[in-house]
C-alpha cells in the first residue's frame, strides 16, 4: 500500500476544498429556515411499496441517502483493514528506529527522511485504531452533507446530535479504570479463587465467571482489562496448550459481552438503547442479567469439563513472587465507587457527568500516592467511536426502518448476532433505536443478538481490542488468529443465544 506523504495529503485536501465549493456557496445564500435533515421518513410517503422499491424510491428522492450509506459501509470495511494499517505503521516505526537522531540533525536529507517516516507511522497507526475508524469517516460524511445541503445544514445536524451516551461511557470508563477500582475488583476475584484453593484452575473459573459479572458494575472495558491481566499472570504464563488458550480467550470475549447486561450502564450496546427505550437496571436484570449469569456458568462448565485434565494439571510456579504494593485506604476506594455511582445516577445529564469527572480528577491529584497513571486514551477512543457512530447512524434511518422492521424475533436475533461479528455491537443496537414502531419483543431480540455475538471477533465488542492487546503475545506469531478465535467463541455464543431466546423473561 502506497504511503501518503504530507505533500500528497495537502493535494488531497485541496481537492476536497474544490468539491466543497458548491456547498459553501449555497451556505452563503441559505436562509435561516432550513429544511429538516436528515429527511424525515414520513415525507417519503412510500408505505405501500415493497422493501426494494421503497429503498430505490428513497434514493431517487434524496441521493444523499446512498452517499451516506456508502460512506458508512466503507467505514465498516475499514475495520477489517485496521490490523493491516497497524502492521504498516509498525514497519515504519521499525525503519524509524534505525535512523540515528544525531545523523538526522546533522544531515537535512536524513532529517527529512526521518520526518516522512514519523508522519507515515503516525498516520497509519491512526488508521489502524479500530475505535477511530468511524471518526475518520466523518470527514467524507461532512463533505457530503456540505456538498448536498450546505454548510449551515451540516453545522445544525452536528449541533442537534445527542452525545449523552458517548460522554457517559467516556466518563465511566475513565473512573472505572483507576487503580483503586481495579484493585477492588481483583480482591473480589482473589476471594473466589481462594475458595477453590487458589490453584490455576480455581483462578481460571473465578476470572471467567466473576470477572465478567463485575463488568456490570465497573463497566465492561474495565472488567476486560483486569480479567486479561489476571489471566496473563495466573494462567497464560503457565504455558497451556494452544487449544486451551483459544478456548479461554473465546470464553473471555463472550462472557464479557454478556456479563455487562445485569445493569443498564456498563455495556456499550446496552447504553446505546437504555435511554431511547427507557430500560433501567431492573429491566436489564429481569430480562437479560440472570440469563447471562446462567449462560456464563454453563459455558464455563462445558469448557472446564472439556479441558479438565489440563486445567487440573496446571501448577503455579514453585517460587511465586508476590507484588509488594501498599494498601489503598478504604476511604479512597469508597470515593472512587461513589464517583461511579454519581456518574450512573446522572448518566442522562452530560453537564453533571463532566462536572463530577472534573472533581474526580482533582481528587486523583490530591491522592496521587495511591493512584496509577490516569488512563485517558482508551476512554477517549471508545467515546470518540460512539460519538462518530451516533453521527453516522443518524443518516442511516432511511434504510434501517424498512429492512429491520420487516423481521420477526428469531431472524432478527440471528441477524443481529451475525452482523455483530463484522461490526461493533453498539452500532447494531444504536441503529435499531432508529426503527420506528419496534415492539418490545423485537427490541429484546436485537439486543440479545448483539451481546451474544460480541465475542466472535475482535471488532465485535468495544472492550475486545484491549483484551487482545494484553494477551495477543501468548498466541502463535504474537497475535490472535481470527478464524481460531471464531471457532473457540462459537460454542459459548450458541449457549448464550439459547439462554436469551429460550429461557422465559
Amino acid at each position: 500500500m502506497r504511503a501518503m506523504t504530507p505533500r500528497l495529503l495537502g493535494a488531497f485536501l485541496a481537492l476536497l476544498l474544490l468539491l466543497l465549493a458548491p456547498g459553501l456557496a449555497r451556505a452563503a445564500e441559505a436562509s435561516a429556515d432550513l429544511e429538516p435533515f436528515p429527511r424525515p421518513i414520513a415525507t417519503y410517503a412510500d408505505d405501500p411499496l415493497p422493501v426494494l422499491q421503497k429503498l430505490g424510491a428513497r434514493i431517487a428522492a434524496e441521493p444523499f441517502n446512498l452517499v451516506a450509506t456508502v460512506i458508512f459501509l466503507l467505514a465498516i470495511g475499514h475495520t477489517f483493514l485496521a490490523a493491516r494499517f497497524m502492521a504498516i505503521a509498525h514497519r515504519y516505526e521499525h525503519a524509524l528506529d534505525h535512523i540515528d537522531v544525531d545523523a538526522a540533525l546533522a544531515d537535512p536529507r536524513v532529517g527529512r527522511q526521518r520526518d516522512r517516516l514519523r508522519f507515515r507511522a503516525t498516520l497509519f497507526h491512526f488508521f489502524g485504531e479500530v475505535e477511530a475508524v468511524f471518526g475518520i469517516w466523518l470527514i467524507p460524511l461532512v463533505l457530503a452533507i456540505i456538498s448536498f445541503h450546505g454548510w449551515d445544514t451540516m453545522v445544525r445536524y452536528f449541533d442537534h446530535v445527542k452525545y449523552t451516551e458517548p460522554i457517559f461511557v467516556f466518563a465511566i470508563m475513565a473512573i472505572a479504570s483507576t487503580k483503586p477500582v481495579l484493585r477492588f475488583a481483583e480482591r473480589n476475584l482473589a476471594f473466589v479463587a481462594n475458595l477453590g484453593g487458589g490453584t490455576p484452575a480455581a483462578w481460571w473459573v473465578s476470572i471467567l465467571t466473576v470477572g465478567p459479572i463485575l463488568g456490570s458494575f465497573i463497566t465492561e472495558p474495565a472488567a476486560m482489562t483486569i480479567c486479561a491481566l489476571l489471566l496473563l499472570e495466573r494462567f497464560y504464563k503457565l504455558k497451556p496448550t494452544m487449544g486451551l488458550r483459544y478456548a479461554t480467550l473465546g470464553l473471555l470475549f463472550v462472557n464479557i459481552s454478556v456479563g455487562g447486561t445485569l445493569t443498564h450502564f456498563a455495556a456499550p450496546p446496552v447504553v446505546m438503547v437504555a435511554d431511547a427505550w427507557n430500560w433501567g437496571t431492573v429491566h436489564m436484570f429481569t430480562h437479560f442479567g440472570w440469563k447471562a449469569v446462567l449462560g456464563i456458568l454453563t459455558a464455563n462448565g462445558i469448557y472446564f469439563l472439556w479441558f479438565r485434565r489440563e486445567l487440573l494439571g496446571l501448577a503455579a510456579p514453585a517460587a511465586e513472587t508476590s507484588r509488594a504494593e501498599a494498601p489503598i485506604p478504604l476511604g479512597i476506594t469508597l470515593v472512587h465507587l461513589g464517583a461511579i455511582a454519581w456518574t450512573v445516577l446522572n448518566s442522562h445529564h452530560p453537564a453533571l457527568v463532566l462536572l463530577g469527572l472534573l472533581f474526580f480528577l482533582a481528587f486523583l491529584v490530591a491522592t496521587e500516592r495511591h493512584q496509577s497513571a490516569f488512563n485517558i486514551r482508551s476512554p477517549l477512543l471508545v467515546g470518540f467511536f460512539l460519538a462518530a457512530l451516533v453521527i453516522h447512524g443518524g443518516c442511516q434511518q432511511w434504510w434501517i426502518a424498512p429492512v429491520l422492521g420487516g423481521l420477526t424475533e428469531w431472524p432478527l436475533m440471528i441477524g443481529s448476532t451475525l452482523l455483530t461479528a463484522v461490526n461493533d455491537n453498539a452500532a447494531i443496537t444504536y441503529l435499531a433505536t432508529l426503527v420506528p414502531g419496534f415492539t418490545d419483543e423485537l427490541k429484546y431480540a436485537v439486543v440479545a443478538g448483539a451481546v451474544t455475538g460480541g465475542g466472535l471477533t475482535v471488532i465485535a465488542n468495544a472492550p475486545n481490542p484491549a483484551g487482545q492487546s494484553i494477551l495477543g503475545r501468548q498466541f502463535e506469531d504474537g497475535g490472535v488468529h481470527p478464524l481460531r478465535l471464531l471457532l473457540a467463541a462459537l460454542l459459548p455464543t450458541i449457549v448464550m443465544g439459547a439462554a436469551f431466546m429460550l429461557l422465559p423473561s
